[in-house]
C-alpha cells in the first residue's frame, strides 16, 4: 500500500507542474501592449499561464546565451533569434510572426504635417530614439533617418531609450519633445488618443520583420506547451490580435 501511494504522489508530482508551470516568455520591448491581448486569448483556449518579461532583443540574446531560462523568444528582428538558433540554443530556426512599423509620436501640439521641418525646428529639442545597438527599432530608425538626409542635422538632439518601452517613456512623460517608436504603442488602448503621431515614409527603413523562436531550455520541461504557445503565434486569432496593433502580417 505504502509503495502504491508513494507511486501515486510521484505521478501526480510530475503531471501537475507539467500543466500547470507557466511558459516564461522573452518579449521584444515593442510587442509590451499586443502580448497583453494575447496572454489573455491563448490562456482562454488553453488554460496554460504565460510570465512575459520585457526588454531589448539584444539584451534578451546575451542573457539567453549566459543561461537565462526562458522558454520562448519572441523577438523585434529576425538576426538576434537566428543568431541563437546558429548557437544552439533554439530548437528550430526562426520565422517570422508579425512585420513592425515605425512612427513619429509627440506628446507636443507639433506640426507633424510637415514633420521633417518640424524636428529640426526651434520648437523641438530632445528627439527619442531606441538604442540602435540593442533594440532593432532604434536600428531602423537610424536608417530611416540616414535615408531621409535627417541623421547629421537631428543626432546632436537624440536621446537614446534603453527599449523601445524606455522611448516611450521619455516621449509620454515630455521628457523627450518627440520621438520615434512602434505602432504598435500610439494603437494601444492604453495610448490611443495620446498626443499625435504619424507614420514614417515605408521605403525609409526595412520592413522589421519579428521573429519567434522555442528555447531549449523548455525542451527539458514540456515541449508541448512551449509547442502549443508557438503554433498560437502563428494562428489565426493571434494574427488578428497583431494587426490590430498595426502590424503587418507574413
Amino acid at each position: 500500500m505504502q509503495r502504491l501511494f508513494a507511486l501515486g504522489a510521484l505521478l501526480l508530482a510530475i503531471a501537475v507542474p507539467a500543466c500547470a508551470a507557466p511558459l516564461t516568455v522573452a518579449v521584444a520591448a515593442n510587442m509590451q501592449y499586443a502580448f497583453a491581448d494575447l496572454q489573455a486569448a491563448f490562456k482562454q483556449e488553453t488554460g496554460q499561464e504565460l510570465e512575459p518579461v520585457y526588454n531589448s532583443s539584444g539584451k534578451f540574446t546575451a542573457q539567453i546565451m549566459n543561461g537565462a531560462p526562458f522558454d520562448v523568444f519572441l523577438s523585434a528582428d529576425m538576426a538576434y533569434p537566428e543568431k541563437l538558433h546558429e548557437a544552439g540554443f533554439a530548437a528550430e530556426a526562426p520565422k517570422p510572426y508579425a512585420y513592425g512599423a515605425l512612427v513619429l509620436w509627440t506628446m507636443k501640439d507639433l506640426d507633424l504635417g510637415h514633420w521633417r521641418q518640424t524636428l529640426g525646428s526651434s520648437a523641438v529639442g530632445k528627439i527619442a530614439v531606441a538604442n540602435p545597438k540593442t533594440a532593432p527599432y532604434g536600428r531602423e530608425t537610424m536608417h530611416a533617418l540616414a535615408h531621409l538626409k535627417l541623421e547629421a542635422a537631428l543626432r546632436p538632439r537624440l536621446v537614446f531609450g534603453d527599449s523601445i518601452s524606455q522611448t516611450n517613456q521619455y516621449i509620454h512623460s515630455g521628457v523627450a519633445d518627440a520621438g520615434f517608436t512602434a505602432k504598435s504603442a500610439v494603437l494601444a488602448p492604453q495610448m490611443r488618443g495620446q498626443g499625435k503621431w504619424v507614420d514614417l515614409p515605408r521605403d525609409a527603413y526595412q520592413p522589421i520583420a519579428q521573429g519567434a523562436v522555442i528555447l531549449k531550455h523548455w525542451l527539458q520541461v514540456n515541449p508541448q506547451a512551449a509547442q502549443r504557445f508557438y503554433d498560437f503565434l502563428y494562428a489565426a486569432k493571434a494574427r488578428a490580435i497583431l494587426q490590430r496593433y498595426g502590424y503587418l502580417l507574413p
